[in-house]
C-alpha cells in the first residue's frame, strides 16, 4: 500500500492563524505609512520643480508666468514673454502629485516669489487635514503635523 502525504487539516489552520497574527501586526505597524509616503512625495516633488525653477531663471533671467505655468519647464512657452535661452531639452518632466493632479504654479506667488503646491487629497483649494493645499510655503510643517498626530 502507498501512503498518501500531504497537510493535515490542523496543520492547515495553525499556518492560517500564524498568518493572520503577522498580518495584523504588519497592518498596525505601517497603517499611516501611505499618507506619510505621499506627503514626502509633494515635498520631493516640490524641491525638483524649485532646482528647475532656478535653472530656468539662470538662464532665461525670468520665472515663467502664471499663465505659462510649470509646463514651460516641459515645453517652450510660445506666449511672451517667450525665453531667449530656452534649454532644447527642457528642465523636468513633470508628473503628479500622489491623488493623480497636477502640480499648481503662481508668479508672483501669494506665499513668496512663486508658489508651487499641490491641491491635497481633495484636489480643491483650501482644505483641512489630508485635504490641505501644501506648497513651498508649508511641506515642511505640514510633514512635521502629520508626524506628530496633530493632522491626520
Amino acid at each position: 500500500m502507498k501512503r498518501q502525504s500531504g497537510f493535515s487539516l490542523l496543520e492547515i489552520l495553525v499556518a492560517m492563524a500564524i498568518m493572520a497574527i503577522l498580518g495584523g501586526v504588519m497592518v498596525i505597524k505601517f497603517a499611516g505609512k501611505t499618507q506619510e509616503a505621499n506627503l514626502i512625495k509633494i515635498k520631493t516633488d516640490i524641491k525638483a520643480i524649485e532646482s528647475a525653477l532656478i535653472q530656468y531663471s539662470a538662464d532665461n533671467f525670468m520665472y515663467p508666468t502664471t499663465e505659462q505655468g510649470l509646463e514651460a519647464l516641459e515645453k517652450k512657452p510660445t506666449s511672451r514673454p517667450e525665453p531667449k535661452n530656452y534649454s532644447h531639452q527642457g528642465y523636468i518632466k513633470l508628473g503628479l502629485d500622489p491623488w493623480g493632479n497636477a502640480y499648481q504654479y503662481s508668479y508672483p506667488g501669494e506665499f513668496g516669489e512663486y508658489d508651487i503646491y499641490s491641491l491635497g487629497m481633495d484636489g480643491e483649494e483650501g482644505g483641512e487635514g489630508m485635504a490641505v493645499d501644501i506648497g513651498n510655503w508649508n511641506a515642511d510643517e505640514v510633514l512635521r503635523a502629520f508626524k506628530t498626530g496633530e493632522q491626520q
